[in-house]
């Protein structure tokens, strides 16, 4: 219908061209061998195609999967997936530097032993005397001239101990105004533990927030020439004092044994306080019985190690059940001694000539059993006994449990020359001081909230703990005396 002009002239029809077909082509030819052949793009092509169908179903089963059964947000991921870069990688180079640079950083911004001195000089001069209590305090007034005063002589980085909320923190007398000793002992504090935090992170290896031994080993290793009740010790003896101290740390901040502390764990517990009051410069200032009962101190890790190689008779390094029943006078009883390597020791890998059942406490083992003993009224020393007192491992003891218990204790109470016991009668005696929720058994729990957990213990396992609640009147008379004198 085209063929012709749009003015109507007439003209001749021009031969319509013939396109060949396609086989006459060459290009053509060559693509469809090419394709066909099942080498090159070709068979790269297939393979893409059914690679993107094999997903694609894979993605459609699991969408619908997920439809049918709800979708759960991910919301947490194991550590182990977490890639750390290899040993000696620039990457790990590059985050030991940023650690550095930071902790550095950090370590600028606290204030030195001068500026708390400084610190404390302006407290002073800038603060009045209260005429009733003669103490020394300050309203918020003086609080804002003294950071004034302070950021003038010692720089900004004073200036965050001077906030209003941290003057909120006091107790303060009817007039509005602070004490300035306890606002100075925690600033004292505050930058005690941040440089713990920092020294404690150095040592972090994996940066984890967790501590190892070893780790922790060394950093009181580094605390010891700044602790002035410990500067005289042997050098001998500095690996094994960093052992023993260092376990305590491990018993009370890594309670299910992982053999990692949390670093902040540590800085909040008792222990670290505990290893800080040995800067006292005069050991005179402590008397003898605070020295024995501080863990840390250098009285203490001797006569813990002295202990044990009292214990240890054959000198192998570790004890033996028989070795052990010979602590505190053999006033263990023998079933609380079983109990305790059935829970707390591990088997032998060695033979050792007793059999592969053969289990002897090496020396770690043995400071947790000394460190529960001596603890039994923390949460931590109770759950190291209730798992020995705990017979048959169902979390609760029962009336049958409790005189199994104490019938090695009746026994040794009568070898002693003591009058005759009621086995029955201390069991319904331990069931008042308890209280337990359920009259049939008593949980760990139920110790831990009556708060006469550790005295129960003593009942159990130790016949001098028995005696010592038996004459509890008499002793408290005995301590008396002395005061009233």
């Amino acid at each position: 219908m085209y063929s012709g002009s749009s003015d109507g002239e007439g003209h001749e029809v021009a031969p319509q061209r013939k396109i060949p077909p396609a086989s006459s082509m060459p290009w053509v030819r060559n693509l469809r061998h090419f394709i066909g052949s099942g080498a090159g793009l070709g068979s790269e092509a297939l393979m893409e195609l059914e690679t993107k169908r094999i997903l694609l179903d894979m993605f459609k089963e699991k969408q619908q999967k997920n439809a049918e059964a709800g979708k759960i947000p991910s919301f947490y991921k194991k550590a182990s997936l977490i890639i750390k870069p290899e040993e000696g990688s620039i990457s790990q180079r590059v985050q030991k530097l940023a650690k550095m640079r930071f902790l550095k950083k950090q370590t600028d911004l606290l204030l030195n032993a001068d500026d708390l001195d400084a610190m404390w000089v302006c407290l002073r001069e800038n603060c009045v005397i209260d005429e009733s209590t003669n103490a020394e305090k300050m309203n918020y007034e003086d609080f804002c001239h003294i950071a004034s005063v302070c950021t003038e002589q010692i720089g900004p980085k004073c200036r965050r101990f001077f906030s209003p909320s941290n003057f909120m923190k006091f107790e303060k007398d009817e007039s509005g105004r602070i004490a300035i000793l306890p606002f100075y002992l925690y600033v004292m504090r505050t930058v005690s533990l941040t440089q713990a935090r920092i020294d404690m992170s150095e040592l972090d290896e994996d940066s984890d927030g967790f501590l190892q031994p070893d780790e922790m080993e060394t950093y009181i290793r580094g605390l010891i020439p700044n602790l002035a009740q410990l500067r005289d010790m042997p050098p001998g003896f500095a690996q094994m004092y960093c052992r023993i101290a260092g376990r305590k740390f491990f018993f009370f901040c890594d309670p299910h044994r992982r053999g990692k502390a949390c670093i902040k764990k540590v800085l909040l517990s008792n222990c670290l306080q505990e290893l800080m009051e040995l800067h006292q410069e005069s050991e005179e200032e402590v008397t003898d019985t605070e020295q024995a009962e501080n863990w840390f101190s250098l009285t203490s890790a001797q006569r813990t190690c002295d202990l044990f190689l009292a214990l240890d008779k054959d000198m192998n390094g570790t004890l033996c059940k028989h070795e052990l029943r010979e602590y505190a006078d053999a006033s263990l009883t023998d079933i609380f001694i079983e109990r305790a390597f059935d829970e707390h020791v591990r088997r032998s890998k060695g033979g050792g000539g007793g059999g592969g059942n053969t289990r002897e406490m090496d020396f770690d083992s043995f400071l947790d059993f000394v460190l529960a003993l001596e603890n039994k009224d923390t949460p931590e020393g109770l759950t190291y006994l209730f798992r020995c007192l705990d017979l048959h491992g169902r979390g609760y003891l029962t009336t049958a449990d409790m005189h199994t218990l104490f019938r090695d204790v009746h026994q040794k109470w009568i070898d002693g020359g003591n009058y005759e016991l009621c086995i029955e009668d201390v069991r319904d005696e331990i069931w008042d001081m308890v209280k337990p929720a359920d009259p049939l058994r008593i949980t760990l729990n139920d110790l831990l909230s009556c708060k006469q957990g550790g005295t129960v213990a003593s009942m159990l396992i130790d016949v001098r703990g028995f005696w010592a609640h038996d004459n509890r009147e008499n002793l408290l008379q005995e301590e008396e005396e002395p005061e009233e004198e």
